[in-house]
């Protein structure tokens, strides 16, 4: 089994599409880059884990699954570098290949003592960019193969099919 660690607010800091989004909205960030992981983890198969700072999101630890996705807020004084290395540590051994994601340069090389394979921001961001196009290109391809429509109706005349299928009158 394969593991993907992701030092949340690290990845948010260093991806464009985030940073610029946490500007605006940080909850927004949070729950895009929640969003595409779920996306890596449906087509990788990795079990992926995002450990979030508890500095930002002050209290007691917490931990959800969001979209198939574990998500875990570190208790307080624990930073996500500090979870990360524990759980590199825990989960580490001859059935499980751990990867950690992050940009921190001293996290990956203690991650990467503990035989844990370190994965930079740039690298995960061009390996998420690669997976949806091929999940681009997989749906372009089914509704290719799905059989045309066999009649030709108007716009309005489908909008107004689709209100009562919906039940809407």
């Amino acid at each position: 089994m394969d593991v993907l660690l992701v030092d949340g607010y690290n990845i948010i800091g260093a991806w464009p599409e985030l940073r610029e989004l946490k500007k605006q909205d940080f909850a927004s960030a949070r729950d895009r880059l929640i969003e595409k992981m779920a996306e890596y983890k449906a087509f990788t198969g990795y079990r992926v884990i995002i450990v979030f700072d508890a500095h930002l999101v002050p209290g007691i630890e917490k931990k959800i699954t969001n979209l198939n996705v574990e998500v875990i807020f570190t208790k307080e004084n624990e930073t996500a570098d500090e979870r990360i290395e524990k759980m590199a540590s825990q989960l580490n051994n001859l059935k499980t290949q751990v990867h950690v994601a992050t940009s921190d340069f001293t996290e990956q090389w203690v991650i990467f003592g503990q035989g844990a394979l370190r994965k930079s921001a740039r690298e995960l961001l061009d390996e998420m960019n690669s997976i949806e196009k091929k999940i681009n290109r997989s749906v372009k391809k089914t509704n290719e193969a799905k059989a045309p429509n066999r009649i030709e109706i108007k716009r309005e005349i489908f909008e107004i099919f689709e209100k009562w299928r919906r039940g809407q009158s």
